[in-house]
């Protein structure tokens, strides 16, 4: 059921396009053609000019296939030809399991060794390791969910420096040979059920922004980009989440945007003042939100059921019962996939389900019902789209591809590994993160 409070017209829509893209500085002409961050150069899920292939498997269209360290569930990022990947490479002798002291603790792997927290930079184009940089060694001090990982946070790059964070472990920025230019402990997070950390960094121009969301005292930090000089932070009424921010512009003005358990909130980037905020979420925001045509998308699934759609324009101070959230749903809404916003249309999957729904993102209307992806069970990756097409990929190995705006199935591919990392998208390449290889897919 969608629920509005306003009907925009969709002409509307085009008339109110809102910049989404991670400005770059002096590099921002080179972001579309990047996936410098997770969710891409718009933070959409798009890449705008990439042209990825339709069909692959084990013996078609796979230019190579490199075995990888460890364990990591981030997106590779790319820039240009090289692809960033960070991983929990576990060493030295097994450890006696530690006690679970998490309250609620379930579905959780034990802590059975020490690890080291590395990045790797690989050769796009032959698939080779160029270097690889151990960040730190720890012993992790909760454990993971059984499907999770220690390198679940996304790394983030503008060409220039690449931020990796590890959470509880550090953020680190290394230049692009791998020297580390600076590094900075946030503390230790106490993630809900210690069920593991998620939030990957945002970058937009010369700021760096880490939300901390946690059991303890939460809070989001924005930090020089160069230096990693805190500009400001503030204190946040909220508990563990796993949503990444995004950045907009709305009157000249760049807004910081994060999803919570009990708010979604709007920061100026510049001061960290707060702007408006709306409830309406349930608990444990896995999926981050995405932005475009003067709206944001915000979504969750634990308990129950809530997508919001925001209109920016006006928005102040308490927003929850406002004009301002022109529609809602209360069925089918995502958990841990993450909307993907293709022009006028909004993708999500259902929970972490393969039953796909699109609906026009102006209205929330929903032009056919939810398509049930046959072949795939659990998605956990959030689906991209280039070129008409969208991508979405199961944790069994398969990929469906669907034409964008009928969601016609164009292709079943299918991979003989386990995909929790969501995709990138960048020239002709398909870059794909699995539990033991990394995939670049393209076109022979």
């Amino acid at each position: 059921m969608v629920e509005r409070t306003a009907r925009p017209a969709l002409l509307l829509w085009y008339l109110l396009a809102l910049p989404t893209v991670a400005d770059a500085g002096d590099g921002g002409s080179d972001a579309d053609d990047n996936w410098g961050q997770w969710r891409g150069p718009l933070a959409t899920g798009v890449a705008p000019r990439a042209d990825p292939p339709i069909e692959w498997s084990e013996d078609e269209n796979v230019r190579w296939k490199l075995a990888t360290p460890g364990v990591g569930h981030s997106t590779p990022i790319v820039w240009g030809d090289r692809i960033f990947l960070t991983a929990a490479v576990p060493v030295g002798d097994a450890l006696p399991p530690l006690p679970e002291t998490a309250p609620g603790a379930h579905d959780n792997s034990p802590v059975t060794h020490r690890e080291a927290f590395v990045v790797l930079a690989i050769g796009r184009s032959e698939g080779e390791v160029l270097w690889q940089r151990t960040l730190r060694e720890a012993v992790p001090h909760e454990s993971a969910h059984v499907t999770g990982s220690y390198a679940s946070n996304s790394p983030v790059t503008d060409g220039e420096l690449v931020y990796a964070f590890f959470g509880s472990r550090g953020l680190y920025a290394l230049d692009m040979d791998g020297a580390v230019v600076w590094a900075l402990d946030l503390g230790e997070m106490q993630t809900k059920h210690a069920h593991g950390e998620g939030s990957s960094p945002v970058l937009y121009g010369d700021t760096l922004v880490v939300n901390w969301d946690h059991e303890g005292d939460s809070f989001v930090v924005a930090l020089d980009k160069r230096t990693g000089k805190e500009r400001w932070r503030r204190e946040r009424d909220e508990v563990t989440s796993w949503a990444t921010p995004i950045v907009v512009e709305h009157d000249g003005k760049r807004q910081l945007i994060v999803s919570g358990s009990q708010r979604v909130r709007a920061y100026y980037l510049a001061t960290g003042e707060t702007l408006w905020e709306c409830g309406g979420l349930s608990r444990n925001v896995v999926a981050s939100p995405v932005a475009g045509g003067g709206m944001v998308f915000a979504g969750s699934s634990y308990d129950r059921q809530a997508l919001l759609a925001i209109r920016i324009a006006g928005a102040r101070g308490d927003i929850s019962r406002a004009e301002q959230v022109v529609w809602t749903r209360r069925r089918g809404t995502p958990y841990v996939p993450s909307p993907l916003l293709y022009e006028d249309t909004l993708y999500f999957l259902h929970h972490y389900q393969a039953i796909l729904s699109r609906v026009e993102a102006a209205t929330g209307d929903e032009p056919e019902k939810p398509l049930r992806l046959a072949g795939i069970r659990d998605v956990y990756a959030s689906p991209v789209a280039a070129s008409g097409r969208v991508y979405v990929v199961g944790r069994n190995g398969t990929t469906i591809v669907l034409r964008h705006g009928d969601s016609k199935i164009l292709a079943r591919n299918h991979l003989e590994d386990t995909f929790d990392a969501s995709p990138a998208l960048i020239g002709q390449d398909l870059i794909l993160r699995g539990e033991r290889f990394l995939y670049c897919i393209a076109a022979e």
